[in-house]
């Protein structure tokens, strides 16, 4: 009789905790796949942002639009070679996995931006970040450093406070 107590115990425990995270996995699945990584890569930034960005960030992730897939693929990019590992090698080999994905693997100020905010527990340093990103595209195309106030065209990036406002 325990025994069917544990099991059960262990049932709902097992189904609520994929219930919890279902938002969180689907979101960095459906990135994961796009960029063809392994969801670790995606799911260790998710742990790194705390919950409310985290959540924040799946929350963005989770409507079917190619744009804030595009975005939530800059903030793993800004993640990684901004953050994380700046070396050549690993610059060079994101802006292959986002070139393959399809994406324009440079990052506009509007997606350092974003990323800031996701990243706010991390407390990053927007100077030092406005300048790793400068550096980034710098190394990618001949033009890679936008002038202040350069606008290069319409974009369909909202800024996350406005997104914020509206949902």
């Amino acid at each position: 009789m325990i025994w069917i107590m544990l099991a059960t115990l262990a049932v709902v425990f097992v189904a609520g905790f994929q219930l919890l995270t279902a938002g969180s996995r689907h979101a960095a699945q459906r990135l994961s796949k796009r960029l063809q990584l392994p969801s670790v890569q995606v799911e260790s930034m998710l742990s790194m942002m705390g919950k409310e960005a985290a959540k924040e960030f799946t929350d963005y992730l989770s409507r079917d639009n190619e744009t804030h897939l595009h975005n939530g693929a800059a903030v793993l990019l800004i993640w990684q070679v901004l953050i994380v590992d700046g070396s050549e090698e690993n610059s060079q080999r994101w802006h292959t996995i986002l070139s393959r994905a399809g994406f324009p693997a440079l990052i506009s100020r509007q997606q350092l931006l974003l990323a800031l905010g996701f990243l706010r527990q991390l407390e990053p340093d927007s100077q030092e970040l406005h300048a790793r990103r400068e550096q980034f595209n710098a190394r990618f195309t001949p033009q890679g450093v936008e002038l202040e106030g350069e606008s290069t065209g319409t974009s369909n990036l909202v800024s996350l406070s406005e997104w914020r406002r509206r949902h």
